[in-house]
This record gives structure tokens, C-alpha cells and sequence, in this order.
């Protein structure tokens, strides 16, 4: 930069503008010898952050120091990092600090200590009830009255742009009475929403509702990928494992709560009435607009309004009976499904289990994912001030099976 410049250096309506500056992880083969460092993204750039606020806790090579650090303190660093992108007196200092956004590596920006996933989607409960229990009602009894959820597997939770192996398993095919080994043919998608914990609770002390923004810092989109196959087979009657557990991709930003002030909403009214521990304190639910793109097309724009369960809840739920969380959790909406059906945020629901095989632009179809299939989730929402701010995206594109197993 020179003195000719812009300052700030981000146009109005960027959606990586000052509203939004969220956080993740970098490298450049110029800066620090290309170690891992904290950069926050601005407009087409990334600012390295240590160099231009001052404490340990930007030199560290993830964001885990800083997420332990609090409400208080991220608050105060967006407020510094604003000052320090807007006040021209900052503009010779700051300047070469920030670095082209193509040039950079980006890496997985917190250590998962931890993985959960809800399925918080009525909409999507309810597809996947009639897909299978066409007969009965969709919902199981106990989905009104709490959030369902499973442990995942944190050491397989990956950065957007990681190659997806087609997993390998035991699937049963129809009609046969026992299963064979393979690769997955029913490989799926799940377009979610994530929430990291900041601030980690201790054994025995349950996480009121009305904590959740001093606990948890930001937000992330995630990628649950599903073997459908694999997992019909396993999950009765302890639930999803190894159908699950072979790859989940998170986007590389995580965009701060205190971003999303403009895109909260009230969740959609609860019936019956949740228990007291689950009563929302404040209005949590947010106004994210997602899009699914498969091979570049996209091919659905889920609601994540429509929530029935909101994070809030999902975190008193998951502490409740005195679980213990550390910096770095990451606690997942489940597959964020809406009412039609090209807001539905997984293929066993856009291609009804496969009966109604999506017609891509280019002329093939899609029951479940190929070999080669690249798929692209982003999304948006509501910024202060008018317009919209970005999540990012996070991307993935699937690989044969490797041979093993017999």
C-alpha cells in the first residue's frame, strides 16, 4: 500500500467487511518462514494479526489461546482490530501486514477437542421420517422435547479443501439377509451450521442457556459427510459410527457471535413447551442463508431460520447432565433443512433416497455422490449497518476408495 490508497482497505458492502472480521489460521512462505499464524480476513486480504496487536496470545500458531481468553477479551480485540482498520493514524503501520487472501494457506484454525452433532432441522427430521417410516409418524417421540445429538469423531473433523476418501464398509443390500464389504455407493452430503466453544465448563457444572454467548465465540459451516449405505446398516440400535466418522469439513474462517448481532431471530415457537433448562433466555435462532453447490451448481439454499432447536439450546442440552466442555468444542445444527424442496441439505432428501435422481445442468444425474464430485457449501447473513457478510465456504471433493479390508 501507499498513501494513495484506500484506507480502510475494504469497500462497503464487502462481505468480508469491518462488520464481519472473522478469525482462522495462515501461512506464507514470506511471513514468519511460513509457520502457522492468526489472520483475520479483510475484504480480498488477510491481516496477520500479531504483529499489529500486541500479546502472546496473536503469536500462537492457533486460535486456541484466544478463544480461552473470553467474551470480554473478543470483544475488545474486534474493537481494536475496527480502530486499527478505520483510523488513518494506523494506515503506515498496518499497511504491510496485509496480505493477499490468494496468496495464503489456510489451515484448520482451533484444535476440535470435542465433536457433537444435533438434528435440529424439523424439516429435515420430517424427510427422513417419511423417507423410512412412510407408515408412521415422521418424528420420533422424543424430537419435540429435546435436541437429539450424537458424539462424532473430533480427530477427523478437516479444513475446506481436504480430499474426502469414499469410505469403505459394511453395507447390506436390498433385499439380501447379510451384508457385504465395500465402498460406500450411497455417499451423501449434510450442509450444517457449527458452533466453537470458547470457554470450557468443568465436570458436573451444567451450561445455563442464558450463557451461551460468553461460552461460545463463533461460528463455522460444516460439512457432515454421510455413507448412507454404511450407516443403515450400523446404526440400530446405538446410532450413527463409522457411517459418520470418516471425514467432516469445516470452512477456515470462524465468523464471531458478535458479528451476527444483525442476523438474530427469534427460533420458531415451541410445541409442547421445552423444560426449563431448555426455555430460551434471548433470541439465538439466526437469519443464515445457505447454498449447496454441486460441481459448481447450485443445487439447493436451506433456511437456517427455520432451526426448530437453536444453538443455545443445543449447548444446555449437551451439558445437562454435567458434561464438561474445553476451548475448541465444536458442537453441529445437524443437516439445516427448509419447507420446499430445493431448501432440502442433503441428497438422501433432494433425490428422495435416490427415487428422484437430480438433473444436473450438464445432463448427468445424481443419486449420491461420484467419484470426482466436488461439493461447495457458503452462506451468508444479515451485516450491522445494511448488506451482507460471508461465512465463507467450505468445499470438498470426493476420492475412490483405497483398497483395505476384505
Amino acid at each position: 500500500m501507499n498513501a494513495f490508497d484506500p484506507w480502510p482497505p475494504v469497500p462497503d458492502g464487502h462481505p468480508f467487511g469491518l462488520a464481519n472480521l472473522p478469525f482462522g489460521v495462515f501461512s506464507h512462505p514470506a511471513v514468519g518462514g511460513g509457520a502457522r499464524r492468526i489472520g483475520v480476513a479483510v475484504g480480498d486480504r488477510v491481516l496477520d494479526v500479531a504483529p499489529v496487536l500486541d500479546g502472546a496470545v496473536f503469536a500462537a500458531s492457533t486460535l486456541d489461546p484466544f478463544l480461552a481468553r473470553g467474551r470480554a477479551t473478543w470483544s475488545e480485540t474486534r474493537a481494536r482490530l475496527t480502530e486499527r482498520l478505520t483510523d488513518p493514524h494506523y494506515q503506515g503501520s498496518v499497511s504491510p501486514h496485509l496480505l493477499p487472501a490468494a496468496e495464503v494457506t489456510l489451515h484448520r484454525p482451533f484444535t476440535v477437542g470435542d465433536y457433537v452433532d444435533f438434528y435440529c432441522s424439523l424439516d429435515h427430521a420430517s424427510n427422513v421420517g417419511r423417507i423410512f417410516r412412510p407408515d408412521a409418524e415422521p418424528l420420533l417421540p422424543n424430537w419435540r422435547h429435546l435436541p437429539v445429538g450424537y458424539h462424532g469423531r473430533a480427530g477427523t473433523v478437516v479444513v475446506s479443501g481436504t480430499p474426502v476418501v469414499r469410505p469403505c464398509g459394511q453395507r447390506r443390500p436390498s433385499g439380501a439377509e447379510a451384508p457385504t464389504y465395500g465402498p460406500s455407493v450411497r455417499l451423501d452430503i449434510e450442509a450444517e451450521v457449527a458452533f466453537v466453544v470458547g470457554v470450557g465448563s468443568s465436570l458436573g457444572e451444567p451450561v445455563p442457556i442464558e450463557a451461551f454467548a460468553d461460552r461460545v465465540f463463533g461460528v463455522v459451516l460444516l460439512n457432515d459427510w454421510s455413507a448412507r449405505d454404511i450407516q443403515a446398516w450400523e446404526y440400530q440400535p446405538l446410532g450413527p459410527f463409522l457411517g459418520k466418522s470418516f471425514a467432516t469439513s469445516i470452512s477456515p474462517w470462524v465468523v464471531p457471535l458478535e458479528a451476527l448481532e444483525a442476523a438474530r431471530v427469534d427460533g420458531p415457537a415451541q410445541d409442547p413447551a421445552p423444560l426449563p433448562y431448555l426455555r430460551r433466555a434471548e433470541p439465538w435462532g439466526l437469519d443464515l442463508s445457505i447454498e449447496v453447490a454441486l460441481n459448481g451448481e447450485v443445487v439447493s439454499r436451506p433456511p437456517f431460520a427455520t432451526m426448530y432447536w437453536t444453538p443455545d439450546q443445543m449447548l444446555a442440552h449437551m451439558t445437562v447432565n454435567g458434561a464438561s466442555t474445553r476451548t475448541g468444542d465444536l458442537y453441529a445444527s445437524g443437516t439445516v433443512s427448509g419447507p420446499e424442496p430445493g431448501q432440502r441439505g442433503s441428497l438422501i432428501e433432494l433425490t428422495w433416497n435416490g427415487a428422484e435422481p437430480l438433473m444436473l445442468g450438464d445432463g448427468t444425474t445424481r443419486s449420491f455422490l461420484e467419484d470426482g464430485d466436488t461439493v461447495t457449501l457458503s452462506a451468508t447473513a444479515p451485516a450491522a449497518g445494511g448488506g451482507r457478510l460471508s461465512l465463507g465456504e467450505v468445499t470438498g471433493t470426493v476420492r475412490p476408495a483405497r483398497p483395505g479390508g476384505r
